[in-house]
């Protein structure tokens, strides 16, 4: 296409074919055209002339050709190519003639092909006695030239073939184009050219644009020859273009013939019809250029094509938008693991490999998933997660891919976009992907291969532009030895891989987090304990903890911290922080038993006074104390007691 292009720039290449006298009036005028165009002048006729031309075109394409008499006949016979000829007007001829009086009355005029019907009828009524031939081959000039010599004539009005003729045969001769017939046939080939150009770049980039359809295209003339068609139509023919093209298309296929649109023109579309052994929607149209028509043309769609653009526009319209809280900063300390994590994660964000994030829980998995994608160039697309340990087999599976109407009993009227297709440009977090079931990791592997989903209940495949994030708190190792987990897809998975440190590893990150996770309780609360001294109290208690539950049990106890202080009149004590933060306080001891009485007269106190700025609802007093509602109902029926 680039050398088409090129050429199309180029200036056009005229090549002017002439002998004897034309071939020096071509060479006087080609010069004057060096701004329209390339005029090269070739000295030969005939079959030597058709064998320069094809030699000349191998090197560059050649536009046009000008040339005259039986010489341009010749050659539009034997070339594929534009031919301008050389044409004799009223006044080259009386010119011609008025110079051929000047030498003998005896004239006679010669032309290539018919005689001008004006010029038999003027030689008539004026009794001028010119003798009029015509020829069409050499044989037929040399005869003339003898015969109108063996009838006296003196001198003869012709081409140049038959005027130098006459001079070997002892004639006079005058030559009969003039340099305005010439320059004429040399101006029309620029103009042809020009044109010729410009339908050829249109029809360039027609075909440039045909080539990007995926609907198969062909168009018609009148008579139903083929004179287009694009490459999907060619491929559902199951023939190259170049065997098609001028076959009439109900020769070629019967079941897409265009007939009856030439007959009756009128629009047929959307209709499906069968073509071999496969199905396609068919549409027809007449092609009507300035109010006649000209052809018809066929288009012809895939069927399953267009149920995946319908997928494809449902997942686009049902798309979530990006809901995601967390950034990179979000994970928060200094220690070298969570710095070294943080550091891989900002790398990791520039790509779209997959990623293994492993972990215990609590310790920030899918905010680290969220802040890979916020960091991203996904970013501003849907960011979906799903834990795959909390469905079983079969609701995991129509959740992650989605299923077709009447797929199973009970399936959605128009059937149900699953997770991938909503999460489509964006990111979907696979939580606990160890306890996804392994038929469902099969189906995981196919689309991280593949980049399509296979609804449930439907046979055509969806194509998915998603990036997968996977997240596991077990050793897959060890899943993988006692068949629970495929190797194949954990070498899927595993591309980029991170590792979130426990909270007991990175110790050195307490404050800091208890800082940070005080400002998020505080936002959400209202309640701020950042500078609150039960707060380092609880630091003191925890520095020895093993902190099973990681940063989410971190801030669940300062949650309970936070309910605590919205009561400014209570104290905490080693024994209130111990009745409050069981897990890091250790047993009470003896003297704490001794003023049980005293704690519960205060705990019941708390417990009513939350109750009633909760107006007496059980379910947000216990959010707000950080205890279930049995055990808020326990305490009360104790303490009341």
């Amino acid at each position: 296409m680039n050398a088409q292009v090129a050429r199309l720039n180029d200036p056009p290449r005229i090549v002017a074919v002439g002998l004897h006298r034309l071939k020096d009036l071509f060479r006087d005028l080609a010069p004057t055209y060096a701004q329209a165009a390339r005029v090269e002048v070739l000295d030969s006729g005939f079959e030597t002339a058709v064998e320069n031309i094809r030699e000349l075109s191998r090197s560059q394409p050649v536009d046009v050709l000008v040339a005259a008499g039986s010489n341009g006949a010749f050659l539009r016979q034997h070339l594929d190519l534009p031919v301008v000829l050389v044409r004799v007007g009223g006044f080259d001829i009386m010119s011609a003639l008025g110079r051929a009086r000047s030498i003998s009355s005896r004239i006679a005029l010669v032309t290539h092909g018919a005689l001008p019907v004006e010029l038999e009828r003027f030689n008539e009524l004026f009794g001028l006695g010119i003798e009029q031939r015509s020829y069409r081959t050499t044989d037929d000039a040399k005869n003339c030239v003898l015969e109108l010599r063996a009838r006296g004539v003196e001198v003869v009005v012709a081409p140049g073939l038959v005027a130098d003729l006459a001079e070997a045969a002892g004639m006079s001769s005058v030559f009969l184009y003039s340099e305005d017939a010439v320059r004429e046939a040399l101006d029309d080939a620029v103009e042809m050219a020009r044109l010729s150009r410009m339908e050829a770049a249109k029809r360039e980039r027609l075909n440039t644009i045909l080539g990007q359809l995926r609907d198969g295209v062909v168009a018609v003339d009148m008579d139903e020859r083929i004179e287009i068609l694009n490459p999907a139509m060619a491929r559902l023919l199951e023939r190259p273009a170049v065997d098609l093209i001028g076959r009439k298309l109900s020769d070629v296929a019967p079941e897409l013939s265009l007939a009856r649109t030439l007959r009756e023109p009128r629009a047929e579309i959307d209709e499906l019809q069968k073509l071999g052994s496969r199905a396609v929607l068919t549409s027809r149209l007449p092609i009507t250029e300035q109010g006649a028509q000209t052809g018809a043309v066929l288009t012809c769609q895939d069927p399953e094509s267009i149920q995946r653009v319908d997928r494809d526009l449902r997942a686009r319209r049902h798309k979530p938008a990006a809901n995601v809280r967390y950034r990179l900063g979000d994970l928060v300390g200094t220690s070298p693991g969570i710095v070294h994590t943080r550091s891989l994660a900002a790398q990791y964000a520039r790509s779209d490999a997959t990623v293994l994030i492993f972990g215990e829980s609590g310790t920030g998995k899918e905010l680290l998933a969220q802040g890979i994608h916020a960091a991203s160039k996904r970013a501003n697309q849907p960011f979906i997660a799903v834990n795959c340990g909390a469905f079983p087999e079969s609701l995991l599976e129509s959740e992650l891919f989605g299923y077709e109407e009447g797929a199973f009993t009970g399936a959605r009227r128009g059937g149900k976009l699953g997770l991938f297709e909503a999460a489509h440009t964006g990111t979907i977090f696979l939580d606990e992907i160890g306890e996804m079931p392994v038929p469902l990791q099969t189906r995981l592997l196919r689309v991280l291969q593949e980049k399509e989903i296979l609804r449930v209940g439907a046979i055509e495949p969806t194509r998915v532009d998603v990036r997968v994030i996977a997240a596991t708190h077990r050793d897959l190792s060890e899943r993988i030895a006692t068949g629970e987990f495929r190797r194949d897809l954990y070498y899927r998975l595993n591309i980029l891989r991170l590792e979130l440190p426990g909270l007991r590893d990175r110790r050195q990150d307490l404050p800091e987090l208890v800082a940070h996770l005080a400002r998020k309780i505080a936002t959400r609360t209202g309640i701020d304990i950042s500078n609150d001294a039960r707060v380092q109290k609880l630091l003191d208690a925890a520095r020895t903890y093993d902190w099973p539950g990681n940063v989410r049990e971190l801030e669940n106890l300062l949650e309970r911290v936070a309910m605590l202080a919205s009561h400014s009149d209570v104290s905490l004590g080693d024994m209130q922080l111990r009745e409050l933060i069981p897990e890091i306080s250790g047993p009470a001891d003896e003297s704490t038993l001794t003023i049980s009485a005293h704690r519960a007269g205060s705990e019941l106190e708390l417990i009513r006074r939350v109750l009633d700025e909760c107006d007496g609802s059980y379910a947000a007093a216990s959010a707000r104390l950080g205890i279930s509602r049995t055990t808020l109902w326990r305490r009360l029926k104790r303490n009341a007691g």
